[in-house]
């Protein structure tokens, strides 16, 4: 009856850890899956080393073994590796069964409520890390600082120099700061365009598209009339300065 306890209490401890607290969260299905499958590995061997008769030595080299695994696939942050950690001790509570019974579900129930509270969106939810490259080799901390405040506009800052080439003029810097609050946009401020728009035009009716009108005809200029039959038409209208250039 512990043993059943003991499962059922991992599999829903790692199910609220790495779905409901990590994947709602950070939206890495990789990782996911890694936690899931490190807690129940753990779980299933030391359940299986606690039925039979081993060494303390086996012990120390199965962690041996888990602590040389280097993940160098992907980076990962300190906050995943947290989560790493704490998959692996909820295999290890379930798989070791501690006497009484309820100790297993009050220690997971704990590990999993405090991941709920130091993880959560309310706690430091202000604090930022940033790793900045300056265009420009300071040498003068006070004067880098001032410029990491302007910056990211904070009043307190805290900063490591990584890196800082007088070749190439950069400096790389690690910053700590605490981002400021969120203000809102009031009327006040709002600036308004000096451009004209264009008149709208009317909304259409019915839901159907408005009509665009169609060009105006092309006019034509009217025809003079034309003379009658027997009649010579008429001469047509002589400047006077050409009829003076012809009379000279």
């Amino acid at each position: 009856m512990s043993l059943a306890i003991a499962i059922i209490t991992d599999l829903i401890a790692i199910t609220v850890l790495a779905y409901v607290l990590y994947f709602r969260r950070h939206r890495r299905r990789d990782l996911l899956l890694s936690y899931i499958a490190l807690n129940i590995g753990v779980l299933a061997v030391t359940i299986a080393l606690s039925s039979v008769e081993v060494g303390i030595g086996l012990g120390i080299g199965l962690f041996g073994i888990l602590s040389i695994i280097r993940l160098r696939s992907d980076q990962i942050t300190q906050q995943e590796i947290a989560y790493y950690f704490v998959s692996l001790v909820l295999g290890l509570i379930a798989g070791l069964r501690p006497v009484p019974e309820w100790i297993t579900p009050v220690l997971s129930g704990l590990i999993v409520l405090a991941m709920f509270v130091v993880d959560g969106r309310w706690t430091a939810r202000r604090a930022r890390r940033r790793t900045v490259t300056l265009d420009r080799a300071y040498l003068d901390e006070g004067e880098l600082e001032q410029v990491l405040r302007d910056t990211f506009d904070t009043a307190s800052v805290r900063f490591e120099v990584l890196e800082l080439d007088l070749v190439r003029e950069t400096t790389v810097v690690d910053v700590r700061y605490q981002a400021a609050k969120s203000t809102s946009l009031r009327p006040d401020h709002v600036q308004t365009s000096s451009l004209v728009s264009a008149p709208a035009s009317p909304a259409p009716q019915s839901g159907l598209p408005a009509r665009v009108p169609a060009p105006a005809p092309f006019a034509t200029p009217p025809r003079p009339p034309l003379p009658a039959r027997g009649t010579a038409p008429a001469p047509a209208p002589v400047d006077a300065s050409a009829r003076h250039h012809v009379s000279a």
